[in-house]
């Protein structure tokens, strides 16, 4: 009879998004998991697999996390200038205040992995074509509001701000705390809106 697992898979994978998020695919050790997750290697693998699917699985359930947050966002604006100035806004504000430089899991993920894994390249081009496509649905509306200048398409001011976004997390994670650096950056962004 087989036994049924102690442990809740949605809380392991949390934490498993945690420690891969802030030591990265590479830095994070077999044992490293065992540890931080509270799970037995047999239990780590006979449910999640090896390390490479546990880490995109980890991806994954971030990137579904992120896009719901800035879709709602999005979907329940009444001002998407100032829902977008929001979202950067609380970007800054993380950034600043992260200890450990973590960044933005799905960059640091593109940056240590998207060359040489095709599954993690995948997933991260999936999380770019959706976020492009989130954002140009915004600003689409944003400018049937007249709160966005129609002077470009919306597609092309979307590639533009989530390009912005990401460099904001690239910043993060190589540890720039000078606010000035990113108050300038989110202005500029604005001031092409």
């Amino acid at each position: 009879m087989a036994r049924t697992k102690e442990f809740n898979e949605d809380k392991a994978l949390d934490k498993a998004m945690e420690i891969f998020w802030h030591k990265g695919y590479n830095g994070t050790s077999a044992q490293d998991l065992v540890t931080h997750l509270g799970l037995s290697r047999s239990s780590l693998y006979d449910t999640f697999g090896d390390k490479q699917k546990l880490f995109a699985q980890s991806l994954k359930k971030y990137q579904k996390q992120s896009q719901d947050q800035v879709v709602h966002l999005f979907e329940t604006s009444e001002n998407i200038k100032e829902t977008l100035h929001d979202i950067f806004k609380q970007a800054v504000i993380e950034s600043l205040e992260d200890r450990i430089t973590k960044g933005c899991f799905m960059v640091n993920s593109s940056i240590e992995l998207a060359m040489h894994d095709q599954e993690i390249a995948k997933i991260v081009q999936n999380n770019g074509q959706t976020m492009e496509d989130v954002f140009t649905k915004a600003v689409q509306k944003g400018q049937d509001l007249g709160q966005i200048s129609k002077k470009l398409e919306a597609r092309v001011l979307a590639r533009f701000i989530f390009n912005n976004y990401s460099g904001i997390r690239v910043l993060a994670r190589s540890g720039e705390k000078d606010k000035q650096v990113y108050d300038d950056i989110v202005k500029t962004m604005l001031s092409v809106l």
